[in-house]
């Protein structure tokens, strides 16, 4: 075990990325600013990933979302610390990252989206509408 952290085997990079996970989440709690760890830019091992994986946990959600190929959103076992993991051509992992935020960007729908929903819904509304309407001519006359 490890007297400095406390981590029980712990690579060195993992420790590392643990405090700048403690220290991400503690400002986001305090602020409301998330942050972002790109582990693909890192010189992790299988080891390494293996390790940090272990500490983070499991936490309540796990899904995948298909665009433009799949994407696995993970919350570990750290409320607002989510593990991303975006899978290119042949299934290869193409980006790989830690949001430490309430809810993952990709979560988020872009207000362009609400927009062109809200004005689809309403054209379906005076659809249903305008035909409502003629079928009531139709058996009033």
């Amino acid at each position: 075990m490890s007297h400095e952290t406390g981590l029980p085997q712990t690579p060195g990079l993992v420790q590392s990325l643990l405090r700048e996970i403690a220290q991400a989440l503690a400002a986001l709690a305090q602020t409301g600013l998330g942050s972002t760890v790109d582990l693909l830019s890192l010189p992790m091992s299988p080891d390494d990933r293996e390790a940090l994986a272990a500490h983070l946990g499991q936490g309540e959600v796990d899904f995948t979302l298909e665009i433009a190929g799949a994407t696995r959103v993970r919350e570990t076992a750290y409320a607002g610390v989510w593990w991303i993991a975006h899978m290119g051509a042949g299934g290869r992992v193409a980006a790989e990252r830690l949001e430490i935020t309430p809810v993952p960007e990709i979560m988020v729908t872009h207000r362009d989206e609400i927009v062109a929903a809200s004005r689809r819904l309403r054209d379906q509304l005076a659809d249903a509408t305008s035909g409502q309407t003629e079928k009531d001519a139709i058996h009033a006359g």
